[in-house]
């Protein structure tokens, strides 16, 4: 495939792109992250989301400690090319590193942050 699809995305200076990963059947938003080109291209040719960990410095597929792995369902950019949102497949039902479904479980009631989801393995048992 011609990488030239690469150069309509709107990189930061840093180079990355935000992308909002979502389950592709209930449309669920399981997580943020980000890319770089890097990644991106890897996601599009493995199959599977590969992010840049900002933290560690370096790719991460998502899924290579814990085994949820991210499979791609469908990839799409937002109308001003600075945003991807990537429609996937969540492998094991849990794409937070808290356990839950989502890395959105917490809503805002009544001027406090409350978990409205709950943990369904306990990362002890995912991370070791």
């Amino acid at each position: 495939m011609n990488p030239s699809w690469l150069n309509e995305i709107q990189w930061t200076e840093d180079g990355l792109v935000p992308v909002i990963a979502q389950q592709y059947d209930t449309g669920r938003i399981l997580m943020f992250a980000w890319m770089n080109r890097e990644s991106l291209a890897l996601t599009v040719d493995e199959g599977y989301a590969v992010y840049w960990s900002r933290s560690r410095n370096r790719l991460w597929r998502k899924g290579e400690e814990s085994g949820h792995r991210q499979k791609v369902v469908d990839i799409q950019l937002d109308c001003d090319a600075d945003v991807i949102l990537i429609k996937i497949a969540q492998e094991g039902g849990i794409a937070c590193h808290t356990g839950r479904e989502s890395c959105f479980y917490r809503s805002l009631k009544d001027g406090e942050w409350q978990t409205v989801d709950p943990v369904l393995k306990d990362p002890k048992t995912i991370y070791k």
